[in-house]
């Protein structure tokens, strides 16, 4: 038990001491540019998908 306790103690003793951390604006235009990512990447996979559900739909109806 008692390493768990020395783990999280030199755990805070990094993330305060060691880490840098990004100015508040700095978090707010990276996180403006992971969100806008995110809905351009999931916007192109929804159109790379309807595309080839159509595609798919059209061959089934070709063979049938």
């Amino acid at each position: 038990m008692a390493g768990i306790v020395n783990y999280v103690k030199e755990s805070f003793s990094e993330l305060k001491n060691n880490v840098s951390w990004p100015t508040w604006a700095e978090a707010q235009s990276l996180t403006v540019l992971v969100a806008v990512f995110s809905i351009v990447f999931s916007l192109a996979i929804w159109g790379i998908d309807t595309v080839f559900s159509k595609f798919m739909a059209f061959y089934f109806q070709l063979i049938n």
